[in-house]
């Protein structure tokens, strides 16, 4: 290294790198971290605190807002204040609606560009949106209010079945976008380069291994709103959405039961027996970390000091327990996988992959070009230097998602027992004997974090 390059690199750490980092750091991530922590630690009073100082208190919605609103409105529903959960859900609600119809795709795709993909708001993903009203449509189920359920799941069931119809868009508008930006046919280079193809192989070697539903669609939304409509003698409606989650689970005894129950009394007449179910929400969901590649350069020349790029990778956590058993009227019940969350986040952030990649290979691309032509064409190799650093300080990755999501859904069903008891144990777990208050039906909904802290039970009854 010359003399004069570490005379400038001085003179940048004194004068001009708090500026970069202020421009590069990757605030969500650290807060996100900050955040997983006091949860896994069992501080979730501590938790909401932290989540209510990241929302600003007015004007539109900006930055993390929206995933901030979300997180308490999933501590707010853990911590059975479902009013406010659905406050907050519905806010969250709002801010998507915001960022629908934002016509700000130009300013976010040049935000990405110069900086990197946290400079664009938080604007949520398909799961996020079905879970919304799929908590809403519960927290209303808790509260006894089945009119506003009903809307609430309707909803869900929309946000699906709209899902794969927006995403095709999506895919055609980043098309457009490549085929425009003057820098695409140097990026695309890169994209193409074998080595490059190699270490994204490496890195992301999972890549579509978990996309096990149809597109968009948790059956945690179709299935649920399926119990509902049963409650709610909808029968029509009810065995539509079971026969579909049947369909997509047919290994799950109850659910197929619940299908073929229905189905028989809507062939034959009679009464629905009395039924209790147990939805278990089991841990959480994975979070996003930070890897950088550096990548092979399709300009051979020493003019540009650093070319990479920083991508979200997936990292799941553990389940909270692997199962629960339900003993009632002598007979214990064991949950059966319902939705397996890892998998659905996992299949939208596969789809979502490949726009990932191509802003950032655009990003760096762009940046490069601007070491470039600063270090050859200006001969400024001072100016080529704050390029390259700024370059590298703006090289961070988007790890922002919903992390008070769980790992998996599990459910189970049984006759109402004639003593009204039944008991909840597993591995780590209880036992907690209840006593099931004078219903026809039943929903038990258990939340299990880990095992740090209590589980939350809660018991919603219907006549």
């Amino acid at each position: 290294m010359s003399k004069l390059f570490r005379c400038v690199l001085a003179m940048i750490a004194v004068y001009l790198w708090p500026v970069i980092l202020l421009s590069g750091c990757n605030a969500p991530k650290s807060h996100l971290t900050k955040f997983n922590q006091y949860i896994e630690s069992g501080n979730v009073e501590q938790a909401q605190l932290f989540a209510e100082e990241k929302i600003h208190e007015k004007g539109n919605p900006r930055g993390e807002d929206l995933l901030w609103t979300l997180q308490l409105g999933s501590i707010r529903r853990f911590q059975n204040n479902f009013d406010q959960s659905s406050q907050h859900f519905d806010s969250s609600e709002d801010m998507m609606t915001h960022f629908d119809g934002e016509n700000s795709g130009l300013g976010h795709t040049v935000g990405s560009v110069a900086v990197n993909d946290n400079v664009v708001p938080y604007t949520g993903q398909v799961y996020d949106g079905v879970m919304v009203n799929t908590y809403k449509a519960l927290n209303f189920m808790a509260t006894g209010q089945p009119d506003l359920a009903r809307v609430e799941f309707n909803r869900a069931l929309d946000r699906q079945r709209r899902a794969k119809e927006n995403f095709n868009k999506e895919i055609q508008q980043l098309r457009d976008q490549k085929s425009q930006d003057q820098n695409s046919a140097m990026a695309q280079q890169t994209m193409n380069n074998p080595e490059f193809q190699n270490r994204i192989q490496t890195e992301y070697s999972s890549i579509g291994e978990f996309a096990v539903y149809p597109d968009f669609v948790n059956p945690l939304a179709t299935y649920a709103a399926g119990i509902f409509f049963t409650i709610e003698k909808d029968y029509p409606k009810a065995i539509d959405l079971l026969k579909e989650s049947a369909g997509m689970l047919p290994q799950n005894i109850y659910v197929v039961d619940d299908f073929t129950r229905l189905e028989k009394h809507m062939r034959d007449g009679g009464s629905i027996e009395p039924t209790v179910w147990v939805i278990y929400e089991n841990g959480l969901g994975p979070i996003k970390t930070e890897t950088r590649i550096d990548l092979p350069l399709f300009i051979a020349t020493d003019n540009v000091r650093y070319f990479g790029i920083a991508l979200p990778k997936l990292a799941f956590r553990p389940s909270a327990a692997p199962f629960l058993d339900i003993q009632a009227a002598s007979q214990t019940h064991r949950t059966q996988l319902l939705v397996n969350m890892d998998s659905v986040i996992k299949t939208e952030f596969d789809k979502d992959f490949q726009g990932i990649l191509t802003r950032a290979i655009i990003s760096a691309t762009t940046k490069a070009i601007a070491q470039y032509s600063l270090e050859k064409n200006q001969n400024s190799s001072t100016a080529a230097v704050i390029a390259a650093i700024y370059s590298f300080a703006t090289t961070a990755a988007d790890v922002r998602t919903w992390t008070m999501l769980p790992k998996n859904f599990q459910v189970a069903r049984f006759p109402m027992p004639a003593d009204a008891q039944f008991i909840i144990q597993g591995p780590g777990i209880g036992p907690f004997s209840f006593n099931i208050p004078d219903c026809n039906h039943a929903v038990v909904y258990v939340k299990m974090i880990n095992h740090v802290i209590k589980p939350n039970i809660e018991i919603m009854t219907f006549n």
